[in-house]
C-alpha cells in the first residue's frame, strides 16, 4: 500500500502548477510512483522516502531536468514537485503507455514477441544508450527492471532515469542491479560509468534474445548456497561465459538452462560472435567491450536476416557464414525441421536484406546519410494484383528509381510502381544501388 501521498491530494510543481494524485502505481527502495494529472494530462509522479530525499538527489534531478532527455525513449524527469504538508519532494515524468511490457513478462512467457520485435527492441536499446552516453551521461543501473518494450513492434521505453549521472561525477550509492553489474564493480575495483554500462547493456541484450543470463551455467548450477560470496565469485572474481569457445567449464546444463541451449544455435554466426566478444574480451577488459554502435549495427543486420519457413511460417535467420561452410544450403527450420528455401534477397551497399512477403526498406537501407532511420518505409514487397505467383518491390518513396534488367534493358520505376523480383535485376534507388539475388 502507498504511504507517502494521499490519493486525490495535490502537490505543486516548482512552476506553480497543481498536480493531482490519482492512483498508486508501485514502490521501490527510493520511493513511490503514482499516476497524476497535470493540467488534465496524465503523468507519472515519483515521491521519495524522507531518507532518500537528499540534497544530492535534488541537485542531480535539477541537472537532468535542465539538460533534458537524450531521446523520446527515456521517461525523463520533467519538473520537481513539493507539498507543504508532506516531507521531501518528488518529480513528474511521462507516464509509461500500457502497450509496453517488461522483460520480466518475456521471462515468464506472459508475452511471445516475434524475433522481429526482439531485434527491433535490441536495436532501439543500443540507439537509446548511445544517445545517452553521447551526452556525457551514464545510466548506472541498466537492467530488465528499467526497460519496457512493445511486444508487437519492438518500440522501447526506459524508466527510472533519476539515478542517471554525469559520467565520472555520480555521488549516489547506486551501483546497479545484481546480475547486471560489471565484474569490476562487483569486486569493488571501479564505480559505475559508461564502460560498466556497456557490460550491463550486453547482459540485457543477451537476456532479451536468449531469456537467460550469459554467466549462469554449470558453475551456477553447482552452487548450493547462493549467498553474497557465491554471487561475488560467479559475477565478479571468476566470471565465465556459458559459450566461451576456449573454456567449456561453464556450459549450460540440460534441464536447468534449456533456454540458453535452445536459443543460442538459432541465431546467425555474426550475432553469436558479437556476444562471444562481449563476454570474453569484454568480460575482463572494460575497454574491449562491445560499443552501443556495434550492437546497433549487429541488431539491424539481425532484423534484415529474418526469413520465414515455407512449411510452418516460423522465423529463421539467413547466415552467410553458415551458407559458405554448408555448400550453399540454408539448413532446416528450427521449428518443423523441414528444409528451408531462401527467398529473394537484396544486396544494397553493405546490407543483405531478405525479401519476405512483409519486408520493408527504410532510409537506413537506401540513404547513406540516414543510417538507422527506420521511421518511414521507402519500399515494400507486394504481390502482383492479377498473378499471385509474382512479387515485386514497390516504390514508396517520392523519387524515381532506375531498374536494369538481366538483359541490360533500363526502365524508370516511378513512385507507386514496382520492380518484379528476379535474380540479377539491379535497382538504382537514387543514393544507393542494389541487386536482387537468390
Amino acid at each position: 500500500m502507498h504511504q507517502l501521498l494521499q490519493l486525490r491530494s495535490t502537490v505543486q510543481t516548482l512552476s506553480g502548477h497543481p498536480c493531482t494524485v490519482e492512483t498508486f502505481l508501485g514502490g521501490g527502495g527510493q520511493g513511490e510512483v503514482y499516476r497524476a494529472l497535470l493540467d488534465g494530462k496524465p503523468l507519472a509522479l515519483k515521491w521519495y522516502f524522507a531518507e532518500q530525499a537528499t540534497l544530492a538527489q535534488r541537485q542531480s534531478l535539477e541537472t537532468l531536468i535542465r539538460k533534458g532527455p537524450p531521446s523520446a525513449q527515456f521517461l525523463w524527469p520533467m519538473e520537481l514537485a513539493a507539498a507543504p504538508d508532506v516531507p521531501g519532494f518528488g518529480y513528474i515524468m511521462p507516464l509509461r503507455e500500457a502497450r509496453f511490457k517488461g522483460i520480466v513478462d518475456l521471462m515468464k512467457r506472459r508475452i511471445e514477441p516475434s524475433f522481429q520485435a526482439l531485434a527491433t527492441a535490441g536495436l532501439q536499446l543500443a540507439q537509446a544508450f548511445l544517445e545517452l552516453h553521447a551526452q556525457g551521461f551514464c545510466y548506472r543501473d541498466i537492467s530488465f527492471g528499467n526497460v519496457f518494450f512493445d511486444p508487437d513492434t519492438g518500440d522501447i521505453q526506459v524508466c527510472d532515469n533519476d539515478n542517471v549521472a554525469i559520467n565520472g561525477e555520480g555521488t549516489s550509492g547506486v551501483l546497479g542491479t545484481p546480475r547486471f553489474i560489471a565484474p569490476e564493480v562487483v569486486r569493488g575495483d571501479a564505480s559505475p560509468s559508461t564502460q560498466t554500462d556497456l557490460f550491463s547493456l550486453s547482459v540485457l541484450l543477451f537476456y532479451l534474445l536468449h531469456i537467460h543470463h550469459p554467466l549462469e551455467g554449470q558453475q551456477e548450477a553447482s552452487i548450493k548456497c547462493f549467498d553474497l560470496p557465491a554471487m561475488t565469485r560467479l559475477y565478479g572474481t571468476d566470471p565465465l561465459f556459458i559459450f566461451d569457445p576456449a573454456n567449456d567449464a561453464n556450459r549450460p546444463v540440460p534441464g536447468v538452462h534449456d533456454n540458453a541451449l535452445e536459443y543460442w544455435p538459432l541465431y546467425p554466426s555474426f550475432l553469436r560472435e558479437r556476444f562471444i566478444h562481449a563476454f570474453t574480451a569484454g568480460l575482463h577488459d572494460p575497454h574491449a567491450r562491445v560499443r552501443e554502435s556495434e550492437w546497433r549495427a549487429t541488431l539491424v543486420q539481425l532484423r534484415d536476416a529474418i526469413l520465414y519457413c515455407g512449411q510452418c511460417g516460423a522465423e529463421n535467420f539467413y547466415d552467410g557464414e553458415a551458407l559458405r561452410t554448408n555448400g550453399g544450403q540454408p539448413g532446416a527450420c528450427w521449428s518443423c525441421r523441414k528444409p528451408l528455401t531462401l527467398p529473394f534477397r537484396l544486396r544494397v551497399g553493405r546490407d543483405v536484406v531478405m525479401l519476405n512477403h512483409d519486408t520493408q526498406l527504410f532510409p537506413h537501407h537506401l540513404d547513406p546519410q540516414r543510417r538507422y532511420d527506420l521511421s518511414q518505409p521507402l519500399a515494400a514487397i507486394q504481390r502482383h494484383p492479377q498473378n499471385p505467383d509474382l512479387w515485386g518491390l514497390k516504390n514508396l518513396s517520392p523519387v524515381k528509381w532506375v531498374m536494369t534488367a538481366t538483359d541490360d534493358a533500363v526502365r524508370d520505376v516511378e513512385p507507386g510502381r514496382s520492380v518484379s523480383l528476379a535474380a540479377g535485376v539491379k535497382v538504382n534507388f537514387g543514393q544507393m544501388e542494389g541487386e536482387i539475388r537468390i
